[in-house]
């Protein structure tokens, strides 16, 4: 008999056709991630050469701008297309995600001064912001039960390989071919994986079923080999609800008191981590310059900090299942102000990249163990948007980090003043942590 298309665009009929089609959902949402991990840094990779005479001479507030301004656009895309993803859907929501950024970041490679620059970087920003807490939320209903941290740290290692990559190709890219290159080689991935999640990705069964499509959503789960979760009762009595109705009543259920409680402190816990994600990312090479490293080495920085984290990620992901992610969080947190403060102290090189190194393992997997601990305590019909406004919530963070960051090199303090800053915040987001309660999701 031959195989018939389901409505999800996948194969059924042919033996293991299930299992090799579910192969294609980590790896897609991965490299999704992974061009998000290239944004994570480029502008800090730009920013050196856009401040030189011979590009746009940008002032301390020229760079903030550039930096800033994508941010916002991340901030309202995570807190927007997060809810729009609980309303149309992971698929929809993640392949326009994709598409969007990757389209404006390409055009940023002709921008004629910062102003363009800035605008085309914001409008990038909305797309990335949706990227991340769809991808999250899909691959943890993909995902085996009481394996939530394992699948959002691991998912999360894309972010950092694309960071590390980008850093690395920064370092040569930048000295032969200049700047705008680096945006042409951020987009041109899109024009591979778009066509593939046409074709390849699925929508989540527990969307389906938290929609009121169960036989769609028991065909996925049988497929697949998953449970299918239950929809919680307060919300359920949402589901179906269809446009700004149904997106503020997605949202209104963060503020009843069965979540409220998490909804604020892992919001305060999000601006910690994001604020330290983006104020070492952009910033870093340019402490290290004034710290009176060499550009190479500064960049180089870069790279290791990225390399850290992806170590610190599959470390934290098996941590966070065994003892709970808030527990593993708030351990990470603490590490990370530990290292964060250590970098003040001016050691040999290799000392340095050491100390570096360890500070990525610690700060960037604190913020994704908060992800992972929102994923596993949120149902599926309110996670897109729970993990949306933790990630916007963060991009506030990340917002003031790069500014403050940016003030402190303008007054000529931001080494070692920086780090300072900085293991503070590390110290806030352990406490914040430390007030979220946990919610079990029911499993049916």
């Amino acid at each position: 008999m031959s195989s018939t298309p389901t409505s999800t665009g996948r194969t059924a009929g042919r033996p293991g056709a299930g299992s090799r089609a579910a192969g294609w959902v980590a790896p897609l949402c991965w490299i999704a991630v992974l061009l998000d991990g290239f944004d994570l840094v480029v502008v800090g990779t730009v920013v050196p050469t856009l401040q030189s005479p011979e590009e746009w001479a940008l002032s301390g507030a020229g760079t903030t701008f550039v930096i800033t301004i994508g941010l916002v656009g991340m901030m309202i895309g995570a807190l927007t297309v997060g809810t729009l993803t609980d309303l149309v859907g992971r698929r929809k929501a993640l392949i326009g995600a994709v598409a969007a950024f990757s389209l404006l970041t390409f055009a940023c490679a002709f921008a004629p001064n910062e102003i363009v620059f800035g605008v085309l970087r914001f409008l990038a920003g909305i797309g990335l912001g949706g990227c991340l807490p769809t991808a999250i939320a899909m691959v943890n209903e993909f995902s085996r039960s009481g394996r939530s941290g394992r699948a959002t740290t691991t998912i999360m290692t894309g972010y950092h390989v694309g960071a590390v990559t980008t850093a690395a190709l920064a370092i040569v890219v930048i000295p032969d071919l200049g700047w705008r290159w680096m945006f042409v080689i951020g987009a041109l991935p899109a024009l591979v994986l778009v066509p593939l999640m046409l074709r390849h990705l699925p929508e989540s069964a527990s969307y389906l079923v938290s929609h009121g499509r169960r036989a769609e959503a028991e065909e996925i789960a049988h497929r697949y080999g998953l449970e299918l979760e239950t929809p919680a009762a307060r919300v359920a009595e949402h589901a179906g609800e269809a446009g700004a109705a149904g997106a503020a009543a997605t949202v209104r259920t963060l503020f009843t008191s069965a979540y409220v409680r998490n909804t604020v402190v892992i919001g305060i816990t999000s601006f910690m981590g994001l604020l330290l994600v983006y104020g070492l990312n952009n910033w870093l090479p340019t402490i290290m310059r004034e710290a009176e490293y060499e550009l190479g080495a500064a960049l180089a920085f870069l790279l290791v900090l990225n390399v850290g984290a992806i170590v610190g990620l599959l470390v934290a992901g098996a941590v966070a299942d065994r003892i709970g992610a808030r527990a593993a969080g708030m351990v990470w947190f603490t590490g990370a102000a530990v290292f964060l403060a250590l970098l003040s102290i001016r050691l040999p090189i290799v000392g340095i990249y050491a100390m570096v190194f360890l500070t990525g393992c610690f700060v960037f997997s604190a913020q994704v163990l908060v992800y992972a601990f929102v994923s596993a305590n949120h149902p599926p019909q309110v996670r897109a948007t729970a993990l949306g406004w933790s990630a916007g919530a963060g991009r506030v963070g990340a917002i003031v980090g790069p500014t403050i960051t940016g003030a402190l090199f303008a007054a000529g303090n931001a080494f070692p003043g920086g780090f300072y800053l900085f293991a503070v915040v590390g110290l806030l987001g352990a406490v914040a942590f430390s007030l979220a309660r946990r919610r079990d999701t029911v499993v049916g």
